[in-house]
């Protein structure tokens, strides 16, 4: 090859390594949009006051908006699920198609469009209706035909926007058994069918709670929690063939699991549960009218539940404040800085925080009316948190187990005497500080 053609094919192979870099550096960017994809419907979803959903074969669904809120007006007035209806109205307001088929179509039967498996009727504030006619399925089943009535375009729409739209009134109703506002709630009342009633509180906006009848008694605040957690969650089960006098009739004649009540600043509601021959659960409940088959999650948190399910089993209340002083049989451990001393001087930090550890997991197995008479042979103080609380345990060995008295509490706990005996090691474990050793050069 001449010099003169090699140069010029080393020029063009530099250029085109050149043009390959450039277009690896700068990639075109997707468009935002295509011309056969446009939107269906571009509304403002605050200004849709009314929907009507129609389907073939089932009665209207009409939802009407008052005020900030939705309620379904037919087939029969019933309070919405906001989440749930706002979900479909945003889906409506903004309606994205797949793509579009054909702008004036000759037969709008090969869309399965002259006899729509669905309208739905959008109006808008003015007065102006939207209606979206709802087709057969494309031939790969992926998306469905869809069209505005007053447009004769034709669209697809994929299959999860339909789900989207195709909702039914179990679908779109408030299935809520209670409508107070958790983090108002003041109060809970249980009265199980066996035993006494018990009730716990708490004051406005704080997350302690406190057990209140039929004594006062701390309660473990995560188990009422978990409680609170099941009423607010507590759903009506609509699946399967019910209706009023079905469910009236197998409340009737179950047997009574509990009555559960709960007040909150606007008052009262309560609900009764019964559990049918053939193991379902329906309730009663003075928030909504009716007898209604339930979901397993609040009779499953209940049944079967007595007070000292509820109760505070630990014997310390601190927590993840950190003690500021610990007192064992009249020896104090002080802490200052990350510094702790002990009756001996300065102590090892690690082996103090182990059985402060050891103190915080602290459980009792069971419960005790009264405490057991006599010396205490184990007693602990602990100080901790910004307002130096003090706690105070006293323990007596009883048989195999140890009788607790806790320092406000009128009723004691039993504790095994494995727990008792691994604090004791814990404790007997405590070292005098040592200084870490210069690290040799």
């Amino acid at each position: 090859m001449k010099p003169t053609g090699l140069l010029v094919a080393c020029v063009v192979l530099l250029g085109l390594g050149g043009l390959v870099w450039w277009t690896k550096e700068n990639p075109k960017k997707p468009e935002s949009s295509t011309p056969d994809a446009p939107k269906v419907l571009a509304l403002g979803e605050d200004q849709i006051e009314e929907v009507h959903l129609s389907r073939p074969g089932s009665e209207p669904i009409v939802l009407k908006k008052a005020g900030d809120k939705w309620q379904i007006a037919a087939p029969q007035a019933l309070p919405a699920d906001q989440e749930a209806v706002k979900g479909l109205v945003s889906s409506l307001a903004s309606l994205p198609s797949d793509r579009l088929i054909d702008p004036k179509p000759a037969d709008l039967a090969v869309f399965g469009l002259t006899e729509p498996k669905a309208e739905i009727d959008i109006t808008v504030k003015g007065g102006t209706v939207n209606k979206l006619l709802l087709g057969g399925e494309n031939p790969s089943g992926s998306a469905t035909y869809a069209k505005l009535a007053a447009n004769p375009a034709v669209y697809t729409l994929l299959s999860a926007t339909r789900s989207n739209l195709e909702k039914s009134l179990t679908d779109l109703r408030d299935k809520r058994m209670f409508t107070f506002d958790r983090d108002k709630v003041t109060a809970i009342n249980v009265t199980p069918a066996k035993g006494s009633a018990f009730e716990f509180g708490r004051s406005s906006g704080q997350n302690e709670w406190q057990i209140t009848k039929p004594r006062v008694l701390r309660a473990d605040s995560g188990q009422v929690d978990d409680l609170l957690r099941r009423l607010v969650d507590a759903k009506m089960d609509l699946n399967g063939e019910q209706d009023e006098k079905s469910n009236s009739a197998a409340f009737t004649a179950g047997t009574q699991v509990a009555t559960v009540s709960v007040r909150d600043a606007a008052g009262a509601q309560a609900i009764t549960i019964h559990k049918s021959k053939e193991g379902s659960f329906y309730g009663r409940s003075s928030a909504v009218e009716g007898t209604y088959k339930l979901t397993a999650d609040l009779p499953d948190g209940i049944k079967d539940k007595e007070l000292d399910s509820f109760r505070n089993k630990k014997l310390f209340a601190f927590g993840f404040d950190d003690p500021t002083k610990v007192e064992i049989n009249g020896g104090a451990y002080v802490k200052s800085a990350d510094q702790w001393r002990g009756p001996a001087g300065q102590t090892d930090p690690a082996s103090v925080q182990a059985v402060i550890d050891k103190l915080r997991d602290l459980a009792a197995s069971k419960f005790a009316e009264k405490p057991a008479t006599g010396a205490a042979t184990l007693t602990i103080v602990v100080t901790s948190g910004a307002k130096n609380r003090l706690e105070k345990i006293a323990a007596v060995k009883v048989g195999d187990s140890w009788s607790v008295q806790r320092e406000g509490d009128a009723e004691g706990y039993i504790l095994d005497s494995k727990a008792v005996e691994e604090l004791q090691s814990t404790i007997a474990g405590i070292k005098p500080f040592q200084a870490p050793k210069p690290e040799k050069k």
